[in-house]
């Protein structure tokens, strides 16, 4: 049995050790190849790194490392005492007074770490498309029926094939232990109590053993993919995601690179990186680019044709932006599309998640594709009236990321469910309102019976992106899309 005074010699990028889990590592011959760089190894070298690595991987990873490096057992008397902190709900205020998923965002910035915060949080450059997320709900106004009969109500519906007790999703975040010692499974334990479908994102902290493991017989969870370089590291990804039960591949289409989220930037987040990709990586600009240099900024239409090449899962299009290539995914033969922009977080000043669904699915509609694809979108939904005008708007289902994120980091599975039992409430009080008892109802005949859009605000679009000389279109008379087109030219 190896000593912890014996580890605590070996601190050089020659002679690296270091306790994970009460085994002593060498992890010399390992630090030009961590996905991570070898900064943060160094940093920890001679060290118990274990807290540290916990934060971001789980034991399974391990199981990756060449057995050369297991050193062995290391004696628990000689290990240095280490008091984590604690996830506690205690100090908190009763869960029954968060009354919306607002309430967790201002509760977690004033409990969570600044790095953490700072991840989950931030937003690409100045943060207008973020913002504007949530704002441009506020364009849209709805339009109730009454003397209907809503005495039961009912928001169930299915979604690429799984019926689901919800329009609404927990889409993929990456860095779950950023917020919760256990991570996403945290989140896959409220999906299956509340019957609600997870996406597993690729950045997940937990392994995909470990979030599989946590889901119920009956839960439904699909897979996120980053495109790796490495194409035979992808199809063994993809076809393991399978293996493992996940019944839907949604493929990140919106990031070539990594946008500039600078309040992450600033922190210069030092943590590890997660295990299933190799490369070398700045860790001066936060996490968000620290995990992710990995991706494959040559992602084209043509590797579309090949995913379905390696799997017969349904693929779907996370990030489709524009009317455009929402007819071209169509025309790739894709099950279906997630109208994004990545939370904000990537390319700032684009078009709110929700002005572009109701874009593209008109577009959609003039091609005569509307009934092809399985329209999907996230982005700053934050009320039960926000998830219904999606869906009136054309949506099969709406996906929800940082609002689980703060519910778990403040108080846990619990605070997850919490918060969706409210929306879910939220939204049967508007469907209730509105006179439409079933999904379907929604879905009817959106712009006519439901919603209205208060088209006058996209005239400052129009006024900013015109020069003096140009005349400014009608939006009446042109499709924004078209108006910004005629811009370029």
């Amino acid at each position: 049995m190896i000593s912890f005074e014996e580890v605590k010699k070996h601190t050089a990028e020659s002679d690296c050790w270091m306790v994970i889990h009460g085994q002593a590592y060498n992890l010399t011959t390992f630090l030009n190849d961590h996905p991570g760089g070898k900064r943060i190894l160094l940093k920890n070298a001679g060290k118990d790194a274990t807290a540290e690595f916990e934060k971001i991987h789980s034991k399974d990873i391990l199981k990756h490392l060449s057995q050369d490096c297991l050193l062995g057992d290391v004696d628990p008397s000689s290990l240095p005492k280490v008091e984590g902190k604690q996830f506690t709900t205690a100090h908190l205020p009763p869960l029954s007074t968060m009354l919306n998923l607002d309430d967790f965002e201002k509760l977690a910035e004033k409990e969570m770490s600044k790095e953490a915060w700072a991840y989950y949080s931030s937003a690409g450059d100045d943060e207008i498309t973020y913002k504007e997320n949530h704002l441009a709900f506020r364009k849209y106004w709805l339009k109730p029926k009454v003397l209907v009969n809503v005495k039961h109500v009912d928001t169930s519906t299915t979604v690429l094939g799984t019926r689901t007790s919800v329009p609404f999703y927990v889409t993929a975040t990456a860095l779950g232990k950023l917020g919760h010692p256990e991570g996403e499974v945290v989140l896959t334990r409220a999906c299956g109590t509340r019957n609600v479908i997870q996406m597993i994102p690729t950045l997940a902290s937990c392994s995909l053993d470990e979030l599989v493991a946590a889901r119920t017989d009956s839960q439904t969870q699909w897979f996120q993919l980053y495109v790796n370089e490495d194409r035979e590291l992808t199809r063994r990804l993809v076809e393991r995601a399978k293996e493992k039960g996940c019944t839907a591949l949604f493929v990140t289409v919106d990031a070539p690179q990594l946008g500039r989220r600078e309040k992450d930037m600033r922190v210069k987040f030092v943590d590890d990186a997660p295990d299933v990709h190799h490369s070398d990586m700045n860790r001066n600009q936060g996490a968000g680019r620290a995990i992710s240099s990995f991706i494959d900024s040559s992602l084209n239409w043509e590797d579309i044709t090949w995913f379905k090449t390696i799997t017969d899962l349904p693929i779907i299009l996370k990030g489709v932006q524009s009317g455009e290539d929402a007819i071209h995914a169509c025309l790739a033969g894709v099950s279906g599309i997630v109208v994004s922009n990545h939370g904000g977080r990537q390319l700032d000043t684009v078009f709110s998640a929700v002005d572009m669904l109701r874009l593209i699915v008109d577009e959609l509609k003039q091609a005569g594709l509307e009934n092809k694809l399985t329209i999907l979108v996230d982005g700053g939904v934050r009320r039960g009236t926000d998830v219904y005008k999606c869906l009136a708007l054309g949506a099969h289902a709406v996906g929800i990321g940082r609002p689980w994120l703060y519910a778990m980091s403040t108080y846990g599975q619990e605070g997850v469910e919490r918060a969706m039992d409210l929306l879910k409430e939220e939204l049967e009080m508007v469907m209730r309102l509105m006179g439409t008892p079933t999904i379907k109802d929604i879905r009817g005949d959106p712009h006519e019976s439901s919603i209205g859009h208060q088209t006058k605000l996209n005239v400052s679009i129009f006024t900013i992106l015109h020069t003096a000389r140009d005349p400014i279109p009608s939006p009446s008379s042109r499709s924004v899309c078209q108006c910004l087109c005629a811009t370029r030219e």
